[in-house]
C-alpha cells in the first residue's frame, strides 16, 4: 500500500480502499464524503444511483461505528443519489440537519442540454448533506435520543418539570427548551446541564440519585456533555445555496487538456465545510479522496486530514498536487 504524509504530518494520504483503514484513523471531528454519485463515471462507480445505498452500506456501518456526538458527515451526491442513501444514514444514527445546493449556474450546461430528449430543466446543481452523529443514552433497556433522556432524568426525580426554571435561575425557558417533548427542544449548553443535575442530584428523590449519570456513579462532567454535540460556526451572509461555477482556470488540475476528475470541488467549499466544523488540530476524513480537496483545504486550516484513494492514477496526481505550492491557496469568500 502506497502512502504519502506531507512532513508535517497534517495530511495523511493512502492508496488503498478506505474501508481497510477506518479502524488505524484517529476519530473524525468531520468526514467529508465525494464518493459515487451512481453515473458509471468511474472503475466500481455503480452505473445507476439505485444501487448507491448498498455500496455505502459498509461505509456507512463503519462511519457509525467509529464517530462520536462530536461528529459531522458532509454528503456529497446528486440530489437522486443522496435520497437513495438517505435513510441508511438515518437507520444507523446519523441526524439530517441541512441540505445545500451546489449551484453551479448556467455555465455548466452552456446551451449543450438537450431538453426535448431529456424531457427536464436542466440540472446545474448537486447536494453537500450535513448530518451529525446522534447522542443515544441507555435507559430502562432502551435507546434514547438526548431530549428523551434529559425528560426520563428528570421525570425520576419526581420534581415537577416547572422546577428546572428555578433550576436554571430562568423564568421559563429552561422547561420551555430542554425538557420540552415538542420540535422547539433545546441542547442545554454545558452551564445550563450543570445546573438541571446539580438541583436534581440535590432536591430529587434521594432513592433514583445520581440523576444525569450514564456510569451510575455520577452526573456527567460539563466537559464531557460539551462533547456530546458537533461543532458548528456559520459565518455571516452564508446560506445552504452555494453559488459557485464549475471549476475551471489553474484550479482545475488538468492531464493535458482534459480534467483529472470528473467532479473536482471548488477549494472555496471545502474551506467552508471545514471551518464551519471543525476547529485547529481536528481530525478530518476524507474516504474518498480524489484530488484530496477537503484535505488541502484541512492542512491550509491547521486539521489533521486522513485521506484514502483507491485509483493509482488519481492517487499520484493527489501528491502532486499536495506538493504544489500553489495548490494551497484557498479562495476567500
Amino acid at each position: 500500500m502506497k502512502t504519502f504524509v506531507t512532513h508535517d504530518k497534517s495530511l495523511h494520504l493512502f492508496n488503498a480502499d478506505s474501508l481497510q483503514l477506518y479502524q488505524q484513523w484517529p476519530t473524525p471531528t468531520a468526514i467529508v464524503s465525494d464518493g459515487p454519485y451512481g453515473i458509471g463515471g468511474f472503475s466500481g462507480d455503480p452505473h445507476t444511483s439505485d444501487q448507491l445505498d448498498q455500496w455505502y452500506l459498509p461505509h456507512i456501518e463503519a462511519w457509525s461505528r467509529l464517530s462520536t456526538p462530536q461528529t459531522t458527515l458532509w454528503f456529497w451526491n446528486s440530489e437522486h443519489g443522496w435520497a437513495n442513501v438517505h435513510r441508511l444514514l438515518v437507520d444507523r444514527g446519523w441526524e439530517y440537519v441541512n441540505c445545500h445546493v451546489w449551484d453551479k449556474g448556467i455555465e455548466h450546461i452552456a446551451g449543450n442540454s438537450n431538453t426535448k430528449t431529456l424531457r427536464q430543466f436542466p440540472v446545474v446543481s448537486e447536494v453537500c448533506v450535513q448530518y451529525v452523529r446522534r447522542a443515544e443514552f441507555f435507559a430502562n433497556g432502551t435507546v434514547m435520543t438526548m431530549k428523551e433522556w434529559l425528560r426520563h432524568e428528570w421525570k425520576r426525580t419526581g420534581l415537577p418539570f416547572s422546577k428546572a426554571n428555578e433550576a436554571c435561575e430562568v423564568k421559563d425557558a429552561a422547561t420551555r427548551k430542554y425538557l420540552t417533548a415538542d420540535h422547539l427542544w433545546y441542547y442545554p449548553p454545558p452551564d445550563a446541564f450543570e445546573k438541571l443535575a446539580k438541583y436534581a442530584n440535590h432536591h430529587g428523590d434521594a432513592k433514583g440519585r445520581p440523576y444525569f449519570s450514564v456510569n451510575g456513579s455520577k452526573p456527567i462532567p460539563t466537559s464531557d456533555w460539551a462533547r456530546m454535540r458537533s461543532k458548528f460556526f456559520c459565518p455571516h451572509g452564508i446560506t445552504n445555496v452555494w453559488r459557485h461555477p464549475p471549476l475551471n482556470g489553474k484550479e482545475r488540475i488538468r492531464n493535458g487538456t482534459k480534467a483529472s476528475h470528473l467532479n473536482q470541488k471548488p477549494l472555496r467549499l471545502m474551506r467552508l465545510i471545514v471551518e464551519s466544523s471543525t476547529e485547529k488540530d481536528d481530525v478530518i476524513w476524507e474516504p474518498f479522496a480524489g484530488l484530496c480537496s477537503a484535505s488541502i483545504a484541512g492542512k491550509v486550516l491547521g486539521r489533521k486530514c486522513y485521506s484514502a484513494e483507491i485509483d493509482e492514477g488519481v492517487f499520484s496526481q493527489a501528491v502532486s498536487r499536495i506538493k504544489d505550492a500553489a495548490s494551497q491557496i484557498i479562495l476567500e469568500f
